[in-house]
């Protein structure tokens, strides 16, 4: 880049015949940009002295002060042109005005606001979009990236080799927000479609801080029943495990945890679902026939120190899910599904996972299946939409059940205890009052 150009002009002195005035110099510095994006030159002049006429009675300099004025003048425009060489790169060159009086005035920001202004003016002429738009566009294609992301990872993980069936909650972390939908209903079920029984078991009340256990059962004959992996052989079945606290209330530290409890978690590991939602944990995949019970370690709050918790009951939601669903997260079918005729008529040809179908008026419809379950009809067979043309390899599900807890304040229960023992001394009082008031009326006869 061209460096820019300096031109100090020069100051002209004269002497009057008393006064000794001094003359002006009418211009003392510019400064020019020959830069590609700058066609014009940026110039820009400085004040200058005023004339002896127009100088005000008492303004006059001696020659030597005048002389001392000049030379701080070159002085300040060599360093000024110094810093400019530092900072060469920028597309426009800056112009500090420098006055006789040895003055450095700042440059105008209206200046750059007058850029901005002109270069918006060239977009919208050239139908380009604004900046704002241009940062909504990037917002709408990184929301995109991340669906893509998250279905890439989905299709990833299901098309590839597995040795088991297996339940993932993280597609349900990567796809909602909040698991538990308004009507109550836990996003698992839009995948696993297949309703299967699940059962928890908690604590009828428990006290602030302290951890308690939440068992989960996902039963099943995980050691007889088998269900197709991506590439249509079949494997065993594994579970996985969600559960939706109150607020405020978090899965239990491992530094806290008895050793009892540990021993019957079986190193069955727990995670939050999300940084927003600590109050909901989640497990798995892991092996069904080693974890058809899963326990879950809880530690509740404690309202004395938490002013957004509140002593009484409260629910927690539970879920359980075996094997493979039914549908992927991109809303497409898995291999997990027993599929059935597109359109009625008669089969007249099976090549391998593909039927074809000939209605009455001699159209074909093929119709392609995937591998896991087993075609039952045959070559010939006449059959009507919707019958069912394989077997149903699905012997997984998903079940969730709802549960409640008391978090008990003892000082309610200190107080129960009171009025308890108070009713009973005086129900007593009563009972002794009476007897001995039998006793006077036996003993006068009555």
């Amino acid at each position: 880049m061209a460096k820019p150009a300096s031109v100090v002009g020069t100051a002209i002195f004269g002497a009057a015949a008393v006064s000794a005035t001094i003359g002006a110099c009418s211009q003392a510095f510019t400064v020019t940009s020959p830069g590609p994006a700058a066609k014009t030159a940026v110039e820009r002049h400085f004040l200058g002295a005023r004339s002896t006429a127009e100088a005000p009675a008492g303004a006059g300099l001696t020659l030597g002060a005048g002389t001392a004025l000049a030379a701080a003048g070159v002085a300040v425009a060599s360093g000024m042109r110094r810093s400019r060489r530092n900072t060469a790169g920028k597309a426009a060159s800056e112009v500090v005005p420098v006055g006789m009086s040895s003055s450095v005035t700042a440059p105008q920001q209206g200046y750059f606001r007058d850029q901005l202004v002109a270069r918006r003016a060239e977009l919208k002429e050239s139908g380009a979009p604004s900046p704002e738009e241009t940062d909504d566009h990037m917002k709408e294609i990184e929301a995109y990236a991340k669906q893509a992301l998250a279905g890439a990872a989905a299709a990833m993980v299901f098309t590839s080799s597995m040795e088991s069936a297996v339940a993932y909650p993280i597609f349900a972390q990567q796809n909602y927000a909040n698991p538990r939908e308004y009507s109550g209903k836990i996003v698992c079920a839009n995948c696993h479609l297949a309703s299967k029984l699940t059962e928890a078991r908690i604590p009828q009340s428990v006290l602030p801080d302290t951890i308690f256990k939440a068992q989960i059962d996902i039963p099943a004959k995980y050691n007889k029943r088998m269900q197709p992996i991506a590439d249509g052989s079949k494997a065993k079945m594994n579970v996985g495990a969600i559960a939706i606290m109150p607020e405020g209330w978090r899965l239990a530290p491992k530094d806290r945890l008895p050793k009892v409890l540990k021993k019957e978690m079986k190193g069955l590991s727990w995670s939050p679902y999300s940084k927003e939602y600590p109050n909901i944990v989640v497990a798995g995949p892991v092996p069904g026939e080693t974890f058809e019970q899963m326990v879950l370690p809880i530690l509740t709050p404690d309202p004395n120190t938490n002013d957004k918790v509140f002593f009484g009951k409260g629910f927690i939601y539970f879920g359980g899910n075996r094997g493979r669903g039914q549908v992927y997260p991109e809303g497409n079918q898995s291999n997990n599904n027993q599929f059935f005729a597109e359109a009625t008529g008669k089969v007249t040809a099976i090549d391998g996972l593909s039927v074809s179908i000939t209605n009455k008026a001699g159209d074909v419809r093929t119709q392609q299946l995937l591998p896991g379950a087993d075609i039952v009809v045959e070559v010939g067979e006449e059959v009507t939409k919707g019958d069912p043309i394989t077997t149903n390899p699905n012997v997984g599900g998903f079940g969730q059940i709802e549960t409640e807890t008391i978090l008990q304040d003892m000082n309610r229960i200190y107080a129960y205890c009171g009025i308890a023992f108070s009713l009973f001394i005086c129900q007593l009082t009563l009972v002794l009052k009476k007897k001995q008031f039998e006793k006077v009326q036996l003993a006068e006869g009555f």
